[in-house]
């Protein structure tokens, strides 16, 4: 969208190929990321579906359930599950908050706190096991490319949402 009205037609619907599709393939390395940190994890006893939100908890404690999964663009039901699940191993608490009484705070105990920190080594080495063989100059134009193309699906929401 980037000032200029009228998409690009790189793709054409009789010429489509799913291999050559940029959702696809961005796709298959969210998926190839996310299956090596799950691996990576997994001697922390959490899944994907657990060590996001709690690594999330770090950024911005004492959010609720629903703050979570909103920043993380996430089905509430499924939050809520890992949720319990963390809570469980005894990495998060749920607290109640004083202002609100509705609110229910997250929180962090000191063994979540341990195991958040061990969050962000395992992502910088599985991130730069995808990016062997890139250059510094060719990573921050990949980060520019996504940032880019990420600013024109909000303006193309932003536009749909005008319509409705």
């Amino acid at each position: 969208m980037q000032n200029d009205p009228t998409p690009p037609r790189f793709y054409e619907p009789g010429q489509y190929r799913p291999d050559d599709s940029i959702g696809y393939l961005m796709k298959k390395v969210i998926s190839s990321i996310l299956a090596r940190a799950d691996s990576r994890l997994s001697c922390c006893d959490l899944t994907y579906a657990q060590w996001l939100p709690l690594y999330k908890l770090v950024m911005k404690e004492g959010q609720t359930m629903a703050g979570v999964a909103r920043d993380l663009e996430m089905d509430p039901g499924a939050v809520t599950r890992a949720l319990d699940r963390l809570e469980a191993k005894g990495l998060v608490r749920r607290e109640r908050s004083t202002e609100d009484r509705r609110v229910v705070n997250l929180v962090l105990t000191d063994e979540g706190q341990a195991v958040a920190a061990q969050v962000p080594a395992v992502l910088a080495e599985v991130l730069n096991g995808h990016l062997a063989g890139f250059t510094e100059a060719e990573w921050r134009q990949l980060l520019n490319f996504l940032q880019r193309m990420l600013a024109n699906g909000e303006a193309m929401r932003a536009v749909q949402n005008t319509k409705e």
